[in-house]
C-alpha cells in the first residue's frame, strides 16, 4: 500500500472551502465527473475514462473541517482506498488543505496523484469564480 499526500495553500477562508467539501454531491471541482448522487453514507458517480465509482463517507466533520471517504466500488480493481481531506485556517483568509490517499495496489499511485492534482486545480478555479 502507498500513500499520496498533497499539502496546498488556498486563497480562500476555511469556511468557504469547507462548504464545497461538506456538500458531498458537489462535483464542479472534480474533472471528469458531471454528477454525484448520494444515498445514506454512499456517494456514486461516473468518472470519465474510469466508469462507475462508489465511495463511502466515513467522516464528515463540520467542526474539524475533515472529510474522509473510501472507494468501495470501482471498475479498476482497487483493493484499498482511503482518502482524508483536512482543512486548516491560515492568516489573511487563506486555508491549508491536507489531502492524503492510501491506495492499493501500488500501480494506481500515479493515476491517483494526477487526479488529486487536477482536482486541486479545479477547486482553485471554483474558488476563484466564487469571489
Amino acid at each position: 500500500m502507498k500513500t499520496v499526500s498533497l499539502e496546498v495553500e488556498l486563497d480562500a477562508p476555511v469556511d468557504k472551502v469547507w462548504a464545497i467539501f461538506a456538500d458531498v454531491t458537489r462535483c464542479d471541482w472534480v474533472p471528469g465527473v458531471d454528477a454525484i448522487s448520494a444515498q445514506d453514507d454512499v456517494r456514486s458517480f461516473n468518472m470519465a475514462g474510469i466508469g462507475e465509482v462508489q465511495e463511502k463517507i466515513i467522516r464528515l466533520d463540520d467542526l474539524a473541517h475533515c472529510l474522509q471517504y473510501s472507494a468501495i466500488k470501482t471498475p479498476s480493481g482497487v483493493n484499498h482506498h482511503l482518502a482524508t481531506i483536512q482543512l486548516l485556517p491560515l492568516v489573511s483568509d487563506r486555508s491549508l488543505m491536507q489531502w492524503t490517499t492510501e491506495i492499493e495496489p501500488d500501480q494506481f499511485v500515479v493515476a491517483i496523484e494526477a487526479a488529486m492534482r487536477a482536482s486541486v486545480e479545479g477547486l482553485r478555479k471554483v474558488l476563484g469564480s466564487e469571489r
